[in-house]
């Protein structure tokens, strides 16, 4: 058991019913990608749309990844997420500039250090290890050895990369995280998620605090 209630969010969003549905089942957080490169591309109308549909004390975190710095500041004003998340190879002075907190991700399916990663962003509200390598894009379902994670760091510790149903609950059990994220793992395809596969999932978590 943690010692401490583990955060969820769920990301990829494309389609408001579908965040809708997540707000119920009591997520803490709603991801919607907004890099034009992604599968999962939400489009910066239908993102706001779903922004404005959420209920309150849900956070909105919006997704980018070497996206151009205009469009970034286009896609914050469009949307007003509570914090972004960089995938990319930003630096801290590209990730800050928004004023807003941002989330860096960490791609752990390289030999790089994650430590360079984490000097690098001192100002960073969280980080988020993710199964790609670096380069790729997150929500490839691809998941890494938990045991690489840190088992200390001052800023919260996000787990994601081939989470499921099926092993959130372990995954949560070995690397005690501060939040987990999924995307693919509670999809029935790209962009659309499937409520039972949420509603598991979120079982999952909470069964194992």
């Amino acid at each position: 058991m943690t010692s401490e209630r583990v955060r969820v969010k769920f990301c990829g969003f494309t389609r408001r019913d579908d965040a809708l549905a997540a707000c119920a089942l009591g997520v803490d957080a709603i991801g919607m990608v907004l890099t034009t490169r992604s599968k999962r591309f939400a489009g910066l109308a239908n993102a706001r749309d779903i922004r404005r549909a959420l209920p309150p004390f849900v956070s909105v975190v919006t997704l980018f990844m070497d996206d151009e710095p205009a469009f970034v500041a286009e896609a914050i004003a469009t949307v007003r997420p509570d914090l972004v998340q960089f995938h990319g190879s930003e630096e801290a002075p590209d990730c800050v500039r928004y004023g807003l907190p941002y989330l860096k991700a960490v791609a752990m399916g390289t030999g790089r250090d994650w430590r360079a990663v984490v000097a690098a962003h001192p100002q960073a509200a969280g980080f988020l290890f993710d199964g790609n390598a670096e380069g790729e894009q997150g929500g490839s379902g691809k998941r890494f050895d938990w045991a690489r994670l840190p088992a200390t760091l001052s800023a919260p510790v996000i787990l994601a990369g081939g989470l499921t149903p099926e092993n959130v609950g372990e995954a949560i059990r070995a690397a005690r995280p501060y939040a987990v994220d999924v995307s693919s793992g509670i999809e029935s395809a790209a962009g659309v998620k499937d409520v039972e596969k949420m509603r598991r999932f979120v079982a999952a978590v909470r069964s194992s605090e």
